[in-house]
């Protein structure tokens, strides 16, 4: 009987010493020295390994300190000591939850539910794991109907509840990538790698985010490294494959580009859009090489067309729209051009742009004035001589004895034209006016604008005309017969 009384005391004096260490931990655990608490909850452990409550305690400290894992792992063992073990059940259930396993977190509270069905914290927490499972299922359909922005927000309201869970971060941060928000992608995918280096998950988002950045070769080098984590890693397999063949065929078109073989680079291009839609960046590029390709190939309407569509894939594009404004400028669609060179100028004030954007303002001004040339017929680098043969041209064509038999609306018309053809001569005969008015100056300074006074001379018009015409303004005519 002595004997077995001093067994006794032996085996109980253990158990108290593992109490003082738990009280210790309490201790700290209420001052929130949560490192300390987890230190004393570990020596009664060590003292006393077969307590549930030591390992629930341990696990509600490790839960404090964000390690949910390891927390789980104390949580499992404290409810295989003891199945009715509520407070460790609810402990296993939050760290469940808390790294993203809802269902697994449902069952830990179902089971308190039946050990209490009277609780209350796990009647929420039970709901709680209902509301991530929901977003988890709209954020799946969402992603595939390409709505990254809805992921997005699913996945933001589920971390709420599961705040460590590196799944949800990476598809959140997949679709940040996708939208092109690569700082905040590149943010997630750090904090991740930070803490396991080998995600392949992390690596393959932070290669993503340098893909669409068009820095294609260090992308490759993170899809590598990714592989490398996780052979059968699908997406990165894909992007690394499609960084690849991107990258080739843009170099390609760009070497048929330089050796002129412009047909050639044009279906290159083409070929390498056709890659990856969701590369915003390169495919921006490729739209506005195409879009050079054909200005090259004069095919001005469908290089203007390329390069809207560079423009609408990155706004901050400048080659792109100073490639469309000089389109818009051989065309004559000079508000476009001016509307371009003003983003551009707006964006980067340099002396180059500015005088771009001078050069397409004049333009547009003289584009809204009468275009003498167009009324004579004639380039912008005719002759003297030139000038002059198209001038009696169209005088003779417009002469007001020549329609005196129409009617009177066509009689005003001829007399209109007849009147413009004399402006156009009075200009385009003198170097001076010719001058002012091909730089874009206001003629109406020297009257010599549609209220100005212009005459026709009988000695310039042929020598068979039997009358002379005088213009001494609008709607003045004075004919004349010999």
């Amino acid at each position: 009987h002595l004997l077995f009384h001093h067994c006794d005391v032996f085996s109980i004096l253990p158990c108290a010493e593992a109490e003082a260490f738990k009280e210790q931990g309490n201790a700290y655990y209420a001052k929130k020295d949560y490192n300390e608490a987890f230190n004393y909850y570990t020596k009664a452990i060590d003292t006393c390994p077969n307590n549930a409550s030591y390992y629930g305690n341990r696990a509600a400290t490790l839960m404090m300190l964000g390690r949910f894992r390891e927390a789980l792992e104390d949580a499992q063992q404290s409810v295989r000591l003891d199945d009715s073990f509520v407070r460790g059940h609810l402990r296993e259930g939050k760290c469940h939850l808390s790294l993203g396993n809802a269902m697994a977190a449902s069952r830990c509270f179902q089971r308190v539910l039946e050990l209490d069905h009277k609780n209350t914290q796990a009647q929420q927490e039970l709901k709680n794991a209902a509301t991530v499972l929901e977003y988890e299922k709209i954020a799946e359909v969402d992603f595939e109907k390409r709505d990254f922005r809805k992921v997005v927000f699913c996945m933001d309201r589920a971390l709420e509840f599961a705040p460590a869970c590196h799944r949800f971060k990476i598809l959140k941060a997949e679709c940040l990538a996708l939208l092109g928000r690569y700082p905040e992608a590149q943010s997630v995918a750090s904090d991740i790698l930070r803490m396991d280096s080998t995600n392949a998950d992390a690596l393959y988002v932070r290669g993503l985010c340098l893909y669409y950045e068009d820095c294609i070769e260090k992308a490759v080098q993170f899809f590598v490294q990714a592989l490398r984590m996780a052979p059968d890693h699908e997406k990165a397999c894909l992007a690394c494959r499609n960084a690849k063949a991107l990258k080739a065929k843009k170099e390609d078109g760009n070497k048929a580009f330089k050796k002129g073989n412009y047909k050639l680079a044009y279906e290159l291009y083409t070929e390498a859009l056709g890659i990856d839609p969701n590369n915003i960046k390169t495919n921006a590029k490729l739209y506005c090489n195409r879009g050079t390709v054909n200005s090259k190939l004069r095919k001005l309407e469908e290089a203007i067309e390329d390069c809207t569509k560079a423009v609408k894939l990155d706004d901050t594009y400048i080659k792109a729209y100073l490639r469309r404004a000089q389109c818009y400028m051989d065309t004559e669609q000079y508000e476009d051009a001016v509307r371009d060179y003003e983003k551009v100028y707006q964006t980067e004030k340099t002396k180059e742009h500015k005088q771009l954007l001078k050069n397409a303002q004049v333009e547009l001004k003289k584009s809204k004035r009468k275009d003498y040339y167009k009324i004579l017929g004639v380039n912008k680098n005719a002759s003297e001589d030139e000038i002059k043969k198209a001038y009696r041209k169209r005088a003779l064509m417009h002469h007001p004895d020549r329609h005196s038999g129409a009617s009177a609306e066509v009689q005003k018309e001829e007399e209109k034209k007849f009147k413009e053809v004399g402006e156009a001569f009075t200009i385009l005969s003198d170097p001076k006016k010719k001058a002012r008015y091909d730089s874009g100056q206001d003629l109406e300074e020297d009257g010599l604008n549609m209220g100005g006074q212009c005459s026709l001379q009988y000695n310039t018009l042929p020598d068979y005309l039997p009358f002379s015409f005088s213009a001494s303004g609008p709607g003045n005519f004075f004919f004349q017969f010999g």
